[in-house]
């Protein structure tokens, strides 16, 4: 590995724990292959010599000598071994790691979906059960993996990306490090088979790892971990002005979820980027009039209904289902009670007499909600629809 700069486990140990819960530290990088898994068994190492009850819960080497080898002799924790469709598969173990209770577990690949049979469906749910039981969990995943930026990813690389961490998730992280490797250092590792088999290199510097696709997403993890120490220096500093207690949140931002908008998912995911920037509460907000009570919309519109207010759910906003004549009115009303400061609403893609029998409801919004900061952002429905 590179002579870089090594972790200091003791800033991550130092952070103060709430209540019962574990700390949870999420190590984020650009691509496969700049070094995150490495760098968690280095940690490892450094906080068993410190004298720290340390096991590794699950990780995965892709067979890289170097990161195999710096396994050591770490205590590991067996795996679960799952039969699926007469193949054995082999998953991380969550009760055996809490019934082991270690002080520290370390997780590689955080977007992982488990194996059918396992008790969550997605590994960042398996993370979460063993922080809430007290141990602090410490892991790894690639930017491509955030919830909200599901849409961008497919922008820059041309690539959909099926397995994904919510947003909320990397709110509640105690600490996120970026792990920053050079561009052309890493198409380095990867000509010299450091990161894939020599039958995958050739497609792999044509495809994902071209200069242009790292240079976006290693900005794009920098901003990430950037976000995430302005979010705790303004904890900090809530706490410090209240004398140890959490100040109220000072923004509150409100979107709305159609039964029949397209481009729902990508309007919440921009609203939860806004949010995380402001680090504000968020609402996502959806308004049932009687023409589109769940009597007379479709099966698909009431399918992609709930699986929008599932997104937003996961990218950590409060999720409310109202019931008004008046969509416009309602929005603007719950506002008010909650306090909410920003609405944040897709432009309307309907015809123009459509949008004359029924209402522009951004244009009302902008028009009707005079004391409240109301921002119609673009999506694009085409990038949605796929």
């Amino acid at each position: 590995m590179d002579d870089e700069k090594r972790p200091e486990p003791e800033a991550f140990l130092d952070l103060v724990p709430q209540t019962q819960r574990g700390r949870l530290k999420v190590y984020i990088g650009a691509a496969a292959g700049v070094g995150k898994t490495y760098r968690m068994l280095e940690e490892a190492h450094q906080l068993r010599d410190r004298g720290v009850d340390v096991v590794l819960g699950f990780i995965e080497t892709h067979h890289r000598r170097e990161t195999e080898e710096r396994i050591g002799n770490l205590e590991v924790v067996a795996r679960r071994k799952i039969s699926y469709r007469e193949v054995t598969l082999e998953e991380m173990d969550v009760d055996a790691i809490i019934a082991r209770k270690p002080e520290v577990v370390i997780v590689d690949e955080l977007a992982h979906t488990n194996a059918p049979g396992s008790r969550h469906e997605k590994r960042y749910q398996d993370v979460e059960q063993i922080v809430a039981t007290g141990i602090d969990v410490i892991t790894a995943m690639n930017i491509q993996h955030v919830e909200s930026l599901n849409a961008l990813m497919r922008r820059i690389t041309g690539i959909d990306v099926r397995e994904t961490v919510p947003d909320s998730m990397l709110a509640r992280a105690d600490q996120i490090v970026n792990i920053d490797v050079p561009v052309e250092a890493l198409r380095e590792r990867l000509r010299e088979g450091k990161i894939y088999p020599q039958a995958q290199i050739e497609q792999a510097l044509k495809n994902f790892f071209k200069p242009s696709n790292l240079a976006s997403l290693r900005e794009l993890a920098l901003r990430e971990v950037a976000r995430s120490l302005d979010r705790q220096r303004l904890d900090r500093e809530s706490l410090k002005r209240e004398g140890g207690r959490h100040a109220n949140v000072i923004e509150r931002i409100m979107v709305g979820i159609s039964s029949n908008a397209a481009d729902t998912g990508q309007l919440l995911r921009k609203a939860s980027r806004i949010a995380g920037q402001l680090n504000a509460e968020w609402f996502a907000v959806h308004i049932e009039t009687p023409a589109e009570s769940v009597k007379n919309i479709g099966t698909s519109d009431f399918v992609a209904l709930l699986n929008n207010i599932n997104v937003a759910s996961d990218l950590g906003a409060e999720t409310v289902w109202l019931k008004s004549d008046d969509v416009v009115k309602a929005l603007i009303d719950f506002a008010h009670d909650k306090g909410v400061t920003k609405l944040i609403v897709g432009r309307t893609h309907q015809p123009r007499w459509r949008r004359w029998l029924k209402g522009d409801v951004p244009a009302r919004l902008a028009a009707d909600a005079r004391d409240l900061d109301v921002e119609i952002v673009a999506t694009d429905e085409r990038e949605e629809s796929r």
